[in-house]
């Protein structure tokens, strides 16, 4: 009820209602009162402002991805993967194979490097995503790729689950791709009017010089990658994402080259097991046929693990006469159409 009134109050009066007037005090009253204070004001609530940034784009093979860009990492990381892989020779690589994991590996720790040296908020730090996705620069580190595991990637230099996703198309063309995120699940626990306070600060490197330190107005580094492939000519074939922490870049990535590069439908692309890595060890997803992999993997130089790696997929692609969708059965998701 207390949540219905709040999404009421904002359709009548607008989005100024949330940063001004009963619905602020009463996020700094919350804040405040909990018995680890925090510092907000309602100043701070006015003065927030949500920006409108350019989305970043890139070519993979026929298609043409659009995601997130920064301060979300998201969506750099996975053009980088999707670029590496391409020069790799990903595509001799059989399905559901342990070639396949070492080169997605390979390319997520590549990517993961870069994204911790190097993506920050724009406002503050100089971010450079066109060099980060240069084809002279990803030709260079993909070259770095070998039949061996190199365990753990330098960043290159560029000189030379509390997270919800929906993707939803509507009768008149319209496509949106969204990413939304509380940071941890229940956010910071504190609730104001029916809905939930955010943890975002956590996202932040307490370490000094880093591109991700805490800053006053700064935000925070995120991975959400909501991603749009299009055709040649323009047209939209698929929009998806996911929740899941920084491990959505590697969910997104291994759902987008198991339906471009393999070919399996949008469910089915959910449905393979995850797989990747952050710049440490390959992981493969926990009870999956994937484990199987694993000594092919280690006799490649892999350390390997296992670990639940539950993601939030969710996607549309187009099909003849419409849509089709497909929901992620490791977490509570659905498709619903009509």
């Amino acid at each position: 009820r207390a949540y219905g009134a709040t999404l009421r109050t904002l359709a009548l009066e607008g989005v100024g209602a949330f940063y001004r007037g009963p619905i602020a005090a009463d996020i700094v009253r919350a804040v405040r009162s909990h018995p680890k204070p925090g510092d907000l004001s309602e100043e701070d609530l006015a003065g927030y402002r949500a920006l409108e940034r350019e989305p970043v784009c890139g070519p993979y093979r026929q298609w043409r991805l659009c995601s997130m860009g920064p301060p979300s990492a998201g969506g750099v990381a996975v053009l980088q993967i999707l670029g590496l892989l391409e020069r790799a020779g990903f595509e001799r690589a059989a399905p559901d194979s342990a070639a396949a994991v070492h080169l997605f590996a390979e390319a997520g720790r590549l990517a993961y490097a870069d994204r911790a040296r190097y993506l920050g908020d724009p406002d503050f730090v100089p971010v450079p995503v066109r060099k980060l996705l240069a084809g002279k620069y990803l030709d260079r580190r993909a070259r770095l790729i070998g039949e061996r595991a190199m365990r753990e990637a330098a960043p290159g230099d560029t000189e030379a689950n509390g997270t919800s996703h929906f993707s939803i198309a509507d009768a008149q063309g319209n496509v949106v791709a969204m990413s939304s995120t509380i940071e941890s699940p229940f956010g910071s626990r504190i609730m104001v009017r029916g809905f939930l306070l955010n943890n975002q600060l956590t996202d932040f490197d307490f370490i000094p010089a880093s591109v991700n330190e805490v800053r006053p107005r700064k935000r925070p580094r995120s991975s959400m990658a909501p991603a749009m492939v299009f055709e040649r000519g323009g047209r939209l074939r698929m929009a998806l994402g996911s929740p899941g922490g920084p491990w959505i870049i590697n969910y997104v990535a291994k759902t987008l080259v198991a339906a471009l590069d393999w070919g399996r439908d949008i469910q089915a692309a959910i449905e393979v097991p995850n797989f990747g890595s952050r710049n440490g060890p390959a992981l493969l997803e926990q009870g999956s046929s994937y484990e199987s992999l694993a000594g092919s993997l280690r006799r490649r130089g892999h350390e390997v693990e296992t670990a639940p790696l539950v993601s939030g997929l969710h996607g549309i692609e187009r099909v003849p006469g419409g849509w089709r969708g497909g929901a992620d059965p490791r977490r509570e998701g659905t498709v619903l159409g009509r």
